[in-house]
């Protein structure tokens, strides 16, 4: 079965006859997927095979960067510019609309940044990243500085004007995927090791606080909390066992949709902003949903 629903809310969202197609395959270990709403495309990442790709439907996919610095987590910035968790580069950089990469953050109070792994802009224009250090030891990066400088794994906010740099959080395991509710009052936080998502208030600063459990992402099957996006109704999905949970606004586990491989990361997107696009290891595969996602370039 594709999908199982645990409450009847889940089929108003996923319908039971959701199927998966393929939108492109014969990758290595894929990442970051993100929609470009105002220009119709989707871009993800291959991490091991050091790439930055893009698909437009009807047109198939094509390259955007390679190398790519084994770039990981991305969004788009209102200009339309593409901002990355540089992962295995240290940095968080963007790409320019002539094509040149910008770093925009690469040390914290002097001291070099872990692995930056997933990353989203608030409508203000500030971006939010979490920085774990698992690129310092997992298979694909090919960086030569594999030290670990910083004694902690942060979630941090970029000033992309000025540069500056504002820790967040520096108390959770393996801080990972990470997004906002849909009104901006509320950032969501990952841990992969623990298995868990945090909430956070965001407060009017740009800073957050109140800091809570939100969801426990435990099961027997392959998979871990890892991307995670929210749609317009507060509707929370996040990488777990099996494949993408869906959760509502209180963290109350209403179905799963068990992807065809492991799901790292995905999106949704789609002229209509109801078509989830799943980052599962070799594959980048989609499936049309009820819900509607939240755009990004919009």
């Amino acid at each position: 079965m594709v999908t199982e629903a645990y409450s009847s809310e889940f089929r108003r969202l996923v319908p039971e006859d959701a199927a998966f197609s393929k939108v492109a395959t014969g990758l290595t270990f894929t990442e970051g997927p993100v929609w470009n709403y105002r220009e119709g495309y989707l871009a993800w990442v291959d991490i091991i095979g050091d790439t930055i790709w893009k698909w437009i439907p009807g047109e198939g996919k094509s390259i955007v960067m390679r190398p790519s610095a084994h770039a990981n987590g991305m969004t788009f910035d209102d200009e339309g510019r593409l901002v990355i968790a540089g992962w295995s580069g240290r940095t968080v950089w963007r790409i320019e609309r002539d094509g040149t990469p910008t770093t925009l953050a690469s040390h914290y109070n002097g001291v070099k940044l872990n692995t930056p792994n997933d990353i989203v802009i608030k409508s203000d224009g500030q971006v939010y990243f979490t920085d774990p250090s698992n690129g310092c030891h997992l298979v694909g990066h090919q960086g030569e500085d594999l030290q670990k400088y910083l004694d902690y794994e942060g979630v941090y906010r970029l000033n992309p004007e000025s540069r500056e740099l504002t820790l967040l959080n520096d108390d959770m395991v393996f801080p990972n995927g990470l997004c906002f509710s849909p009104d901006e009052s509320r950032l969501y936080v990952n841990d992969t090791t623990q298995h868990y998502i945090r909430v956070f208030d965001v407060l009017e600063d740009g800073t957050v606080g109140n800091p809570r459990h939100f969801a426990d992402l435990h099961g027997a099957d392959v998979g871990h909390p890892d991307g995670i996006k929210v749609d317009t109704e507060g509707n929370v999905y996040c990488t777990g066992p099996g494949g993408v949970w869906v959760m509502d606004p209180e963290g109350n586990h209403l179905g799963l949709i068990r992807t065809p491989e492991p799901c790292h990361n995905f999106t949704i997107g789609g002229g209509d902003l109801s078509t989830i696009f799943f980052a599962c290891r070799t594959t980048i595969y989609r499936m049309g949903i009820k819900a509607q996602g939240i755009a990004v370039c919009g």
